[in-house]
């Protein structure tokens, strides 16, 4: 198993091995909460910490989670939670899969092992919708996030070194990526290599991923930081928890005394609880605990403790396009061990990569481009940014500042991704090589919700992500995927396939690329927002110090807490808040507090 000197529990051993009290309990066992785990557990060796996980610990041999080029794999099985949204109206009411982590290690055992940055003024931003511009800024996050990693390499960018997450560039680099930069710089998009990773994304470039090299397998929080913790951290993995409980009487704020389990076991906090259950869940424990909405509340028969508007609102995450080309016989792509994982070809390529060599099962994700819309075409950013305006978008300060952004060239508005391999929205179209170009916006406009289950409060929660509901986003999206065609149009990534089987070259007229995004447009599971860092007037859950409004000592430590979807995939800014948490937290503990009351309205 994973552990050394820290304790693992299983849900069976639990009962019979736990302590009744320990100083901080934090909820989830994910990307966020055991990066935060171990860093209290190492900063105050005299504490107990308890982490409770509701999924299991996955075997150290597990190739699902293991293997690099078996990212994806996992999405769908024991591990994931397998959530899915509510019938979406603008998708032609189809659900949409939304994957989280049901293991220790949470989505990042699952994820696809990008690992990128935002631009720097996304994340002065926080600092700004908060009003502490001291203690959430560019500066802050950059250093959190540097302390996190350990990179492996030479390319001139900002890296950590000494962290416990490894990353490192792939070491196999399908020929079909060589096409990438140029065909980008043709249209007028520059290269970035060696400066995308310190707040300048802007650009075309290869990144690294989370790798530990020793053994070519993926580097995430169960593997990297948990090894590092003491034994004053326990952590028991297939244990719900039911709510927060909190100190009795009218007592403001709140103070929380311990964790509900869902077979009734009461667990005590000297000090704090902690969710960091994600942006999908954490908004469920509130509002289990009786903080959130008071009609949420009462139609589940919950008994409301303080009311919190913005309890699981603010829901934001990107939306994908994908355009893939059929390759030419001579160019090979990662679909065999895809489509055909149990042949010869992928037979050898795991009998390799078991074996130490380099292998297709190296691969991971590596070409990309962020770019602003001033980069994608003559008037496409203020034809944008009328339709941004519309719906009375700027009334809210999360709406304001993503107008904001799409007038600052160095915040990216669109990503696009190149994979050697098949990634549409229809079925695997056969045998054969392809690519697929994926657009993803960075800054959609439409917020959706997460709240409990009315008729079933324990149940899975009802996700309802109002994808499409802005008339930005419907365009920008087709704009996205139009240069994402654009792209393998231009030399030299013209020269490498046959035909577009995905929309296809009939798709060409707005109405007919309209259609198309609403059948086809898929999430790239970067929910965010919904337990926001924003003052309580502005529909905030937490303040500055991530202590719940209301409360004394219950924080939220997880991409939940991000005001404005970054332009970047998560990973880098959930370990980054996890560092900075930390921090408050041990410093708090020196000082001899239980935490800071929570932000008044």
């Amino acid at each position: 198993m994973l552990c050394k000197a820290w304790m693992l529990l299983s849900a069976v051993a639990a009962s019979a091995a736990a302590k009744e009290q320990y100083d901080y309990i934090i909820v989830g066992g994910g990307t966020a909460g055991l990066a935060l785990a171990t860093r209290l557990s190492l900063g105050l060796p005299d504490s107990q910490i308890l982490v409770l996980e509701a999924g299991p610990a996955a075997l150290a041999d597990e190739l699902r989670i293991a293997v690099p080029g078996m990212r994806g794999s996992g999405l769908g099985s024991v591990y994931d939670w397998n959530f899915t949204t509510t019938a979406q109206p603008h998708l032609g009411n189809r659900s949409i899969d939304v994957n989280r982590g049901h293991v220790l290690g949470g989505s990042s055992a699952l994820n696809y092992l990008c690992y990128d940055r935002a631009a720097a003024a996304e994340y002065d931003a926080w600092g700004e919708l908060v009003g502490d511009k001291e203690r959430w800024n560019w500066d802050v996050m950059i250093a959190a996030m540097l302390k996190t990693e350990n990179f492996t390499g030479s390319d001139g960018d900002r890296h950590g070194r000494a962290g416990p997450i490894r990353t490192t560039y792939n070491r196999l680099v399908p020929e079909v990526l060589d096409t990438w930069k140029p065909a980008l710089n043709r249209l007028g998009v520059p290269t970035n290599d060696g400066g995308s990773l310190g707040g300048k994304p802007v650009g075309a470039m290869f990144q690294p991923t989370n790798i530990d090299t020793a053994h070519w397998t993926r580097s995430y929080s169960a593997t990297a930081y948990l090894p590092l913790a003491g034994a004053n951290l326990e952590v028991r993995t297939g244990v719900r928890v039911a709510s927060v409980e909190f100190a009795p009487g009218g007592a403001k704020p709140l103070r929380a005394t311990g964790v509900v389990l869902e077979d009734g076991t009461r667990v005590a906090a000297r000090r704090e609880v902690i969710l960091s259950a994600g942006a999908v869940q954490s908004p469920g424990l509130l509002e289990r605990s009786g903080i959130g909405q008071a009609d949420v509340l009462k139609a589940a028969g919950i008994a409301p403790r303080r009311e919190l508007a913005g309890v699981g609102e603010n829901y934001q995450d990107h939306i994908r396009l994908s355009t893939v080309y059929r390759l030419k016989d001579n160019y090979s792509s990662f679909d065999p061990m895809i489509y055909d994982s149990g042949g010869a070809l992928a037979t050898e390529e795991m009998r390799r990569w078991l074996a130490g060599q380099p292998s297709w099962y190296d691969y991971t994700t590596s070409a990309y481009a962020f770019v602003p819309w001033g980069l994608v075409g003559n008037g496409t950013q203020a034809r944008l940014a009328h339709l941004a305006a519309q719906n009375g978008t700027g009334h809210h300060p999360v709406d304001a500042m993503k107008c904001a952004f799409l007038r600052d060239p160095s915040v990216p508005q669109l990503e696009v991704l190149m994979e050697a391999n098949f990634v549409g929205a229809t079925p695997y179209p056969g045998r054969g090589g392809f690519v697929t170009l994926i657009a993803a916006l960075m800054h959609p406009l439409s917020r959706g919700s997460v709240h409990v289950d009315a008729a079933r409060p324990r149940g899975p929660p009802v996700i309802d992500p109002r994808y499409l509901s802005h008339p930005y986003d419907l365009a920008a999206l087709v704009e996205g995927a139009r240069f994402a065609r654009r792209i393998a149009a231009a030399e030299p990534m013209a020269g490498i396939w046959t035909a577009e089987v995905e929309p296809g070259a009939d798709v060409q007229t707005d109405a007919q690329w309209r259609e198309f995004t609403k059948k086809a447009m898929g999430s790239f599971y970067h929910p965010v927002g919904t337990c926001a860092m924003l003052p309580e007037k502005d529909g905030g859950v937490v303040g500055a110090e991530l202590l719940v409004h209301g409360t004394e000592n219950l924080r939220v430590v997880d991409c939940s807490i991000i005001p404005v979807l970054p332009s970047a995939h998560i990973q880098t800014a959930a370990y980054g808040i996890a560092e900075v948490a930390a921090e408050m937290i041990l410093r708090d503990a020196k000082k001899g507090t239980r935490g800071r009351r929570g932000d008044r309205p």
